[in-house]
C-alpha cells in the first residue's frame, strides 16, 4: 500500500488536467429539475491569470477510523505568480475506487498575498469528481473567508495543467471599498 499516496497524487492531478481538457456534453440545462438554484451574488467582474507551483506531500492517517477508510491525505503548499501573487497552504483528502478513472478529492487551502494589488487572504474549497474518466471540478472562494483588503471577495478558479505546468484563471467579484 506504500504506493497509494503516489497514485492519489497522480489521480488528483489527472482530475484537474482532464477537467481542463474536456467539456462535458449533455450537461443539465438551466431549466432542468435536477439543478438547484443558488442565490445569485454580484457578477464576476474581474479576471486574474497566472501560474502556480504546487508541492503535495502525502500525510499518514492520524486516527484508526481515518486509516480504516483508506483515504489519501496530502498537505498542499503553493506559490501563485501573475495577477495573484500569493502562497497557500492546505490539505486534500482523496479516494480512488476500484473502477479505473473514478475517484474524488476535496481540499481546502488558505491563500495569502495580493490580488491585483490588494493584500489579504482567503480560503479556497476544491471538489473534484471523476466518473470513469469524465471529470467535474469546482474551486470556489469560501464565503466570508477573506481578510484585509480582500474582505467581501467571492469567485471561482479554474486550474489547467499543460505539459506539467500549472495555470489558473480566477474570475472574481472584487470586495466593496471599505
Amino acid at each position: 500500500m506504500a504506493s497509494a499516496p503516489k497514485i492519489l497524487i497522480v489521480a488528483a492531478i489527472c482530475l484537474a488536467s482532464a477537467y481542463a481538457r474536456s467539456q462535458i456534453a449533455n450537461a443539465p440545462q438551466p431549466d432542468s429539475p435536477h439543478l438547484i438554484s443558488l442565490p445569485k451574488g454580484p457578477p464576476m467582474t474581474n479576471h486574474a491569470t497566472g501560474t502556480f507551483d504546487v508541492k503535495m506531500t502525502p500525510q499518514k492517517p492520524d486516527n484508526k477510523p481515518a486509516e480504516a477508510a483508506n483515504l489519501g491525505r496530502m498537505s498542499i503548499d503553493k506559490q501563485f505568480l501573475g495577477d495573484l501573487e500569493a502562497t497557500s497552504q492546505g490539505e486534500m483528502l482523496s479516494f480512488m475506487t476500484n473502477v479505473k478513472g473514478s475517484g474524488v478529492y476535496v481540499a481546502i487551502e488558505r491563500v495569502t498575498g495580493t490580488l491585483h494589488g490588494r493584500s489579504g487572504s482567503f480560503a479556497l474549497h476544491h471538489t473534484g469528481i471523476m466518473t470513469r474518466g469524465i471529470p467535474q471540478m469546482s474551486v470556489t472562494v469560501v464565503p466570508d473567508s477573506a481578510t484585509g483588503d480582500l474582505v467581501g471577495l467571492s469567485g471561482s478558479m479554474t486550474i489547467k495543467i499543460e505539459e506539467g505546468k500549472h495555470f489558473y484563471e480566477f474570475d472574481y467579484a472584487p470586495p466593496e471599498a471599505h
